[in-house]
C-alpha cells in the first residue's frame, strides 16, 4: 500500500482538506484499498485532537468534501519511515520536516504538495487561517489541483488500478 501524508503547521486548515480531498478521489478512482492518506501538523501540539476549521469544513463540504472525522495530530518521527510521500503546503513546513527527519534517505520523501500541480503559478499553498473565508476558497482550488496531479503521478509510478479500471479495458 502507497502512503501519503499531508502537512501543514497546526493540521487544521491545509493538511486536513488535502487529506479530505485526495481521500474523496481515492474513493471516486476505487483506489483506498491501495492508497492511504492522513494528515499532520509540524505545530499541531497547539490543537492535539482538534477538529478541522469550521470555515475549512465548510468549504469542504461545499464542495462534496466531508473533514468532520479527521483530527489534529502532530508529525512524528516513525511518520517519515512509515509513509511514502510526506507532502509539505508550504516551505517552512517543508523546512520543519527536513530538521525532524534527520536521516538522508528518509528526506527525500518529503515534496511540496503543489509541486503535483505543475500549472499553478505558486508553490505554496498559503495558511487560511488568519483571514476571510475567501482564502480557504483559494486553498480548496491549488489542493483540489494538486490532488489531481499527485493522483495521475501515482497512478503511474505505482501503476496502480481499479477495478473499475480492469473493466473498463475489457471493453476496449
Amino acid at each position: 500500500m502507497v502512503k501519503v501524508l499531508m502537512v501543514c503547521m497546526g493540521n487544521i486548515c491545509r493538511s486536513p482538506m488535502a487529506e479530505g480531498v485526495f481521500r474523496r478521489l481515492l474513493e471516486e478512482a476505487g483506489l483506498t484499498d491501495q492508497v492511504y492518506v492522513d494528515s499532520a501538523g509540524t505545530h499541531a501540539y497547539y490543537h492535539l485532537n482538534s477538529p478541522p476549521d469550521h470555515r475549512g469544513q465548510t468549504t469542504a463540504l461545499r464542495r462534496g468534501v466531508d473533514l468532520s472525522g479527521i483530527r489534529a495530530r502532530s508529525v512524528t518521527v516513525a511518520d517519515f519511515a512509515d509513509f511514502d510521500h510526506v507532502l509539505a503546503m508550504d516551505r517552512e513546513n517543508f523546512a520543519n520536516l527536513q530538521a525532524v527527519c534527520r536521516d538522508a534517505a528518509l528526506q527525500q520523501r518529503i515534496q511540496l504538495f503543489l509541486d503535483f500541480a505543475p500549472d499553478q503559478p505558486t508553490r505554496e499553498v498559503p495558511d487560511p487561517y488568519y483571514g476571510g473565508s475567501d482564502g480557504f476558497e483559494r486553498v480548496m482550488d491549488l489542493i483540489e489541483a494538486a490532488a489531481q496531479g499527485l493522483l495521475i503521478q501515482l497512478r503511474q509510478r505505482y501503476q496502480l488500478s481499479s477495478a473499475n479500471d480492469m473493466k473498463k479495458n475489457r471493453k476496449t
